[in-house]
């Protein structure tokens, strides 16, 4: 029988979690790392739409889900959820095919057959509008400084507090012991409370004669609870009766084990704990007596990942941790995640488009794909190199059966041809005997488990076909971007030149850039890498035009057109489209275009970006993803045709697909590019030009002699901003990990 659960947020789509379950399936309400889900349907309802599944209308007796099935889009039907304890996992899968609702659906607990005792942590992409954390597990506390804010954030703690701060509320006017007597008793309504919405989810999640079983339970359940409440509110009895002072015994006695289990979760060790997070995260002590609301949205995500990671969870869930985190946090957290490995049995899914950290931390792959759950023991490197490896051998067993097939066919066509002319009986037994090879024997030639197929054992029972057809797995990024070509100079010369540069934002202030001279060519591959706060963005500001230098000359090109994506682009144009709520992206390149390009051309041009349709037209700006919105920024500096691409963090919200995506399409620019970054896979392939990262086919030998050439036409150079001063990386990237890797071996230890 199906069980249902569903997750209504106000304003949000809901989520509709679906399993198969006999009668006899028991939930255990106990905690776990491990989860089996078998034939999970995960679908969302838009806003506004019917309420909730499986509720019946009173006159025809129908679930409501029916009539709004329009509105409901599946992401995942009749697939399997496996979670094993202590493995870490990573989540892909393209923009938009479901991510972030399975990992909303887990914390929330709405998929049937998850324990409900299972403590599930989730750092999400983004936090709430106003700033709060929009982990499982905690509560908004954005007033409170951010060492607070973190000490707050242990669940267990704060539930022992709040049953001591229960206990020890009393009432105007109640005697000391009558507001005893009443506290202890409002602490166990409190109790049965929590109870009994557990007991409410759990009679919904079973079905049949024990569902059954479980609906009578919970009436009587429900007015034991009605009944504790009364109890609590009209206390009758005399305060000096048996019952009244076994009561105020046992509140005494829970009082101190209460008290007793605090103290055993001592605080000091959780600050210290905080601190060295913190810390490794690039917070300062001053930064850390800091309002959480006073932090820019970067350093809350930074403080809500930090608290994440103290959780005591079962299932700790991290979308996108990697986000504002500059190389050194990113390799500590990776360290950090490793660590935890042996340490713990803590189950962990990880999602992030940074491919190196996703191949270091994770142990094994989930891949949403056509709706189901992929699974591979491995990571992202090894689980693409088997799928290539797949590719290629299934592409060449294709190959030989086709022809094959081929000369059976002509055969078969030749003897019947001979046989109808001579008379030969025998020709023609031979055409039907080689016609019913070609369809029996056609097709895989090895069973799922890799050994040789057996009709008997592989294919037992009534089927329609013998064999299944060899079927090749199509490529997984196809995704594609395509970069306008930037128009030719009239005549030579640098795009951009720096000539000594030194710049400070007051007259009197510290140099924030010191002595920089940088040129950047037509072709001019340049990289800049370096922790937060060290002067990147600045420089970029000076190429760009935001700001002029104290000292030193800047000169560009007069016929230059530059594109700059601002690491607060995303941001800049999620807050344009919550101020108008009918912008969309179509309006929002008609802004930029001014006249410049008709309907039709904007259309399409946004198609290129994926942007097609009632998304460039009808979904407001507000709404479009993080992902849609990079590329919507894309497409207003890129419709002009620029010579010189500043891009500042451009990988952030997309996925790993799309990444390598642009880094193909980059790859193929034939302008300038500046790129800032903490991707060390983007940095990799767009700046050091890696092939092989850019999932480019070693038997493309025109694309491979394509590759080559255009890396010798363009100059490639990686630098490290570090204290205002650029220094060029002889080793690339690989330079740079391995001054940081020393520093976060020191913060481990600490």
């Amino acid at each position: 029988m199906a069980s249902s659960d569903t997750e209504d947020i106000s304003g949000a789509p809901e989520i509709i979690a679906t399993r198969q379950q006999t009668r006899f399936h028991l939930i255990e309400d106990k905690r776990s790392s491990d989860v089996t889900i078998e034939q999970l349907t995960l679908s969302i309802r838009a806003a506004g739409g019917a309420g909730k599944a499986g509720s019946k209308t009173a006159k025809t007796g129908k679930s409501k889900a029916s009539s709004s099935a329009a509105k409901t889009r599946d992401i995942l039907v009749d697939t399997d959820l496996r979670l094993k304890a202590g493995v870490h996992y990573g989540l892909l899968g393209r923009n938009g095919s479901g991510k972030s609702t399975l990992l909303r659906a887990l914390a929330a607990k709405v998929i049937p057959g998850l324990s409900l005792a299972t403590r599930i942590v989730l750092l999400q992409q983004t936090a709430t509008e106003d700033g709060s954390d929009t982990s499982a597990v905690a509560e908004p506390r954005t007033a409170k400084t951010v060492l607070q804010y973190i000490l707050e954030g242990d669940e267990a703690r704060n539930h022992i507090l709040e049953e001591l701060k229960i206990l020890s509320r009393t009432d105007p006017g109640d005697g000391e012991e009558l507001g005893q007597l009443r506290a202890y008793r409002r602490l166990l309504y409190t109790r049965l409370q929590r109870q009994l919405a557990e007991a409410q989810k759990n009679a919904a999640l079973r079905s049949g004669a024990r569902g059954s079983q479980a609906r009578k339970e919970l009436i009587v359940f429900e007015k034991k609870v009605e009944e504790a409440r009364n109890r609590a509110e009209n206390i009758e009895e005399p305060i000096e009766s048996k019952e009244c002072q076994d009561e105020l015994a046992e509140a005494s006695l829970l009082m101190d084990e209460l008290q007793a289990e605090l103290d055993e979760r001592r605080l000091g060790d959780l600050e210290a704990r905080a601190r060295k997070v913190l810390s490794a995260l690039g917070f300062t002590d001053q930064t850390m007596q800091k309002r959480f609301n006073e932090l820019s949205g970067g350093w809350q995500m930074r403080c809500m990942l930090a608290s994440t990671l103290l959780q005591d969870a079962d299932i700790m869930i991290l979308d996108e941790p990697t986000n504002f985190l500059d190389l050194l946090g990113i390799i500590w957290l990776q360290k950090y995640l490793v660590d935890l490995q042996t340490e713990s049995s803590k189950t962990v899914i990880v999602v992030s488009h940074d491919r190196d950290f996703i191949d270091h931390v994770c142990q094994e792959i989930i891949m949403i794909k056509d709706q189901s759950l992929v699974y591979f023991e491995g990571n992202l490197t090894a689980y693409e190199e088997d799928l290539q490896a797949k590719r290629v051998n299934l592409t060449r067993l294709k190959e030989a059966q086709d022809k094959q097939i081929a000369h059976v066919e002509k055969t078969i066509i030749n003897n019947i041809r001979a046989g109808k002319k001579n008379g030969d009986e025998n020709k023609l037994r031979q055409a039907v005997s080689r016609q019913k090879k070609l369809e029996d024997r056609m097709g895989m030639q090895t069973n799922a488990k890799g050994g040789r197929f057996k009709l008997s054992r592989d294919m037992a029972g009534f089927h329609s076909s013998k064999r299944a057809a060899i079927e090749i797995p199509p490529e997984e990024s196809a995704v594609s971007i395509t970069i306008p070509v930037a128009p030719d100079l009239r005549f030579p010369g640098a795009l951009v030149s720096l000539d000594h540069i030194w710049f400070s934002y007051t007259p009197r202030g510290a140099a924030v850039l010191q002595d920089i001279s940088l040129s950047i060519h037509m072709g001019s591959r340049i990289g800049i890498v370096g922790l937060n706060g060290s002067g990147k963005s600045t420089l970029v500001k000076l190429v760009t035009e935001v700001a002029s230098p104290t000292r030193g000359t800047v000169t560009r090109h007069p016929r230059l057109k530059l594109g700059y994506y601002s690491q607060l682009a995303v941001e800049e144009l999620r807050a344009a489209g919550m101020a108008d709520p009918s912008m969309t992206a179509l309006s929002t390149l008609a802004a930029e275009a001014a006249g410049e390009m008709d309907e039709a051309d904007m259309r399409g041009f946004l198609a290129s970006f994926h942007l097609a349709g009632n998304t460039a037209s009808h979904v407001p700006v507000a709404k479009l993803s993080g992902g849609q919105l990079v590329r919507l920024a894309l497409a207003c500096i890129l419709w002009k045709h620029p010579q010189l691409l500043v891009l500042d963090e451009v990988t952030t919200h997309l996925d790993f697909y799309t990444v390598q995506a642009l880094g193909r399409a980059l790859r193929a620019f034939n302008g300038a590019i500046l790129l800032v970054s903490h991707d060390r896979f983007f940095v990799k392939s767009v700046i050091e030009g890696n092939v092989e990262l850019l999932g480019i086919d070693e038997d493309d030998e025109d694309e491979l002699d394509d590759v080559e050439q255009t890396k010798a036409e363009m100059k490639r150079s990686l630098y490290l901003m570090k204290k205002g001063k650029l220094t060029l990386l002889q080793n690339g990237v690989r330079d740079f990990e391995q001054s940081l890797e020393s520093k976060v071996d020191k913060l481990l230890a600490a």
